[in-house]
């Protein structure tokens, strides 16, 4: 099973060959759309001036050589030198059919790798906010649609759970309590219970000589060298503050219908173990040396001002480990124990200085090997109306249960002026499906390294490019089924194209494979939500001006039940691969 598109490359490019000479034969057909036909093929304007004739006449050429028997009803050249096809309404309804006769969609089963998935990350004790919003989303689709590809996604949310503060945690949990009103605020509140800790620790250090204002921060530091050797008291008291935040994390992960869970949690503390070998075999293979008291690598590609190496600190001056360490025990630990293929790293665009170094070390040490593809898949910023990032008023960032609940109360209102008629229930369902729908769609509606503005009332808009008009779409699809009494999913009469809104609507669903294989090589789920938004304006044009229910015929009326129901199907899937719900009712 093959889209148009996919079907006519080879043939094109074997007209080429037999036009030009086999040393043509890979040369690019540079297929593009057309107002006036299917398809353009516009190589021969590529291609004049390496054999020396006018674009026209090399056109000529490729047109004499095309075999398009039952595929095409039209071939002509136009212009300078434009090829333009036009397809058989017959071989379209023959590639739709096949595709209706397929469960996947014609989506291919690739071959299987594994693909360990680096997304969300938030840190324990902190509430997440609007930062973490995107890497979520976006991390969260990669994996649907490379699992529906047909690789062993391993979804790694590497949060951030060690470290100085939790000396500081730890000491807060044990002095209010671990069943307190104040211990329940990691469930509730993370912010304001670790900034209780904070105050205290910060008090502290102010402390008069007498101790007067207690030694908090000395039993904080104390705790961080008990927890770093393994005490099993304290590690007892660090996995309550843990379990506490992943109590935390699993509400907005369920709130947001995000495919995350405990199962998935490789936080720092699970490479601490490996961080002093990771530093012992880099200094003992001459990559890493002693600088200003500093274990450093020094990458000859990587200078700053003046031209002075930047080092990556893999041990600092006290002994302690950062970022570096772990992220180089990270790779190689997904390299060797998880036998990754690809290894995606869905951070901040601001990260990746320090991902190239950390992987130009890995690759050094031998822990990356060449066959093994390491990518950034670069995460922009979130503004507000002020074209800023995002935060409250007090200038803080912006709470993400605080925004979700938002959106909610928004949709809320939308559906509750649009379906009085329908059931409390029915509305608060509908309202959490086209609230948090609409955050993600407009989140994953643009590309991922890209900013865009947060606008609420655009984003729960029924119009334009939008999660709840794509939602409505489906429902009016299966508004059409209730009408008739029938299964949508099976529905599977011959489809005959008769008009330009059907050729047109059944064209875009031939395209849904392609799509999909695009976002899982390119990694830019806004491919799909592109391909998504055009194919519900091709219907929305279809359902204008084709009568479905009340169709001429029964066999017209069959055939634009069958070209409906592959949009239900096809918009169901695709919105799942983007992790966004559709409403049975809007």
């Amino acid at each position: 099973m093959v889209s148009p598109l996919v079907a006519l490359t080879p043939k094109v490019q074997s007209a080429i060959a037999a036009a030009l000479g086999d040393d043509y034969r890979e040369a690019d057909p540079v297929l593009r759309p057309s107002q006036f036909a299917d398809v353009q093929v516009n190589a021969a304007l590529a291609l004049a001036k390496k054999v020396g004739a006018p674009p026209r006449d090399v056109a000529g050429k490729i047109v004499d050589a095309l075999e398009l028997d039952g595929i095409a009803d039209q071939v002509e050249v136009s212009g300078p030198g434009f090829i333009n096809i036009t397809f058989s309404d017959a071989w379209l309804a023959t590639l739709l059919a096949e595709i209706d006769a397929d469960e996947r969609l014609g989506v291919p089963v690739e071959e299987r790798q594994n693909i360990p998935i680096d997304y969300s990350a938030p840190n324990v004790a902190k509430e997440m906010h609007v930062g973490h919003l995107r890497t979520t989303i976006v991390g969260d689709s990669l994996a649907r649609t490379l699992e529906h590809l047909g690789h062993n996604v391993i979804r790694q949310n590497h949060i951030g759970d060690w470290g100085t503060p939790f000396g500081m945690l730890i000491e807060h949990l044990l002095e209010v309590g671990e069943n307190s009103p104040e211990a329940e605020l990691l469930v509730t509140d993370p912010n304001a219970f670790y900034q209780a800790a904070r105050v205290k620790f910060d008090t502290a250090e102010r402390a008069e000589p007498d101790g007067s204002a207690g030694d908090f921060d000395i039993r904080s530091r104390a705790r961080v060298v008990k927890l770093q050797a393994g005490d099993p008291e304290t590690l007892e008291h660090w996995h309550r503050l843990v379990g506490m935040s992943k109590a935390y994390f699993n509400k907005v992960y369920s709130t947001l219908g995000v495919t995350l869970g405990d199962e998935n949690l490789a936080g720092e503390s699970t490479y601490n173990h490996l961080l002093a070998d990771i530093c012992d075999e880099l200094e003992a293979k001459g990559i890493a040396t002693i600088s200003d008291g500093a274990l450093c690598v020094f990458l000859d590609r990587y200078t700053g001002r003046e031209g002075k190496p930047v080092p990556l600190i893999i041990r600092k001056r006290d002994g302690g480990y950062g970022y570096p360490t772990t992220d180089l025990a990270t790779i190689k630990y997904r390299v060797s124990e998880l036998e990754a293929h690809r290894v995606l790293y869905v951070i901040g665009a601001p990260q990746a200085l320090h991902l190239n170094m950390v992987w130009d070390t890995a690759r050094l040490a031998g822990w990356l090997p060449e066959h093994v593809t390491p990518v950034h898949i670069q995460i922009g910023n979130v503004l507000g109306e002020d074209r800023k990032i995002l935060k409250t008023r007090s200038g803080s960032s912006l709470r993400l249960m605080a925004l979700l609940d938002e959106a909610v109360v928004k949709a809320r209102a939308l559906i509750d002026e649009t379906r009085p008629d329908l059931s409390e229930e029915e509305r608060a369902t509908i309202a959490r499906q086209v609230g948090i729908g609409a955050v993600k769609y407009a989140d994953l509606s643009v590309a991922h390294n890209s900013e865009y503005v947060f606008d609420l009332d655009r984003m729960v808009s029924l119009t334009g490019n939008t999660g709840p008009y794509l939602q409505y779409v489906v429902a009016r699809v299966r508004s059409i089924f209730r009408q008739a009494g029938l299964d949508p999913l099976a529905q599977h009469a011959p489809i005959v194209l008769g008009t330009e809104h059907e050729r047109a609507l059944g064209q875009q669903l031939l395209g849904f494979a392609d799509v999909v294989t695009e976002v899982g090589s390119l990694y830019e789920p806004h491919r799909l939500s592109g391909y998504l938004f055009e194919l519900a304006q091709a219907f929305s044009a279809f359902y204008e001006n084709c009568p479905v229910l009340k169709a001429e015929t029964d066999e017209l009326r069959q055939s634009r039940l069958t070209l409906s129901a592959l949009v239900l199907r096809t918009m169901t899937t695709g919105l799942d691969l983007l992790g966004v719900e559709s409403p049975e009712r809007m």
